[in-house]
């Protein structure tokens, strides 16, 4: 059974919001902060752990997991809710939403820092720019973990010059290993396919991301026929960053506007 950590309560007058984490990572990161204020907006908040993440286990060997693996975990909890969810993905996540909406409804969908519709390819060459001794390991291995299992790879990859040490060190204490199989899909193996997917989009990025560069993320807005959105001294993880809280509102004005997602009022 997936772990899925929920705060808010559905109501039936709007959707829930699914939030789908990215690489190494779980449920938990979107629970620091995320959760919480979505709840207090009149939200049902709600984070899945990946399987093999978190407190979620996984059937097969997540060196293996691919993909569309991960596609059925998040159709799985969708599923089990009172109505279709908005869908909100950050980095790998945001990928795995992109798939997950070529083939299932949703009134919306959000992308954070997400690896990009035309794949990972760019990031992996950046990658192997900025550490190459961690991409050979990873490619020896077959562990994506050697790529931001430390402090300096990971505040590299993940976190801005703003980001307290103390913060970092924490949060790099709870990363785990990710699936090589997965990494491969988003680099070639199972892209996505923009056009099947019709619900409005919102795109953001991070004006400091190491992983996915302003001209992926405006690459993808434009693939979903919108314009992305950038937000200023912020990294990649945006969830966690300081300034968490601007886009965090940024994302409820956007949902407000929306005709089919009406939260109730905050109690």
């Amino acid at each position: 059974m997936l772990e899925v950590v929920e705060r808010g309560s559905h109501n039936g007058r709007g959707p829930s919001l699914l939030f789908v984490h990215g690489a190494w990572h779980a449920a938990w990161y979107w629970d620091e902060h995320f959760l919480d204020f979505f709840a207090s907006r009149g939200h049902h908040a709600i984070a899945v752990s990946l399987r093999g993440h978190g407190g979620s286990p996984s059937p097969k060997p997540l060196r293996w997991v691919k993909i569309a693996d991960y596609v059925d975990d998040v159709a799985a909890v969708a599923d089990e809710l009172p109505s279709r969810p908005v869908v909100i993905g950050h980095s790998m996540g945001g990928y795995i939403v992109q798939k997950y909406l070529e083939s299932h409804r949703a009134p919306a969908g959000v992308l954070l820092a997400s690896a990009p519709s035309s794949g990972i390819w760019r990031s992996t060459l950046r990658t192997l720019r900025r550490h190459p001794r961690a991409l050979l390991a990873e490619t020896l291995t077959l562990s994506p973990y050697r790529l931001v299992g430390t402090m300096e790879p990971a505040r590299d990859h993940l976190y801005s010059a703003q980001m307290p040490d103390a913060d970092v060190e924490r949060y790099v204490a709870r990363m785990q290993e990710e699936s090589h199989r997965a990494f491969l899909d988003m680099i070639a193996l199972n892209l996505p396919k923009p056009k099947r997917v019709t619900v409005p989009m919102l795109v953001l990025g991070a004006d400091q991301d190491h992983a996915s560069s302003l001209e992926e993320v405006r690459a993808t807005a434009r693939a979903y026929r919108t314009e992305a959105e950038i937000f200023p001294n912020m990294a990649h993880n945006m969830m966690l960053e300081p300034g968490w809280d601007k886009v965090a509102e940024r994302i409820d004005g956007w949902l407000r506007q929306l005709p089919s997602v009406a939260p109730r009022s905050p109690e």
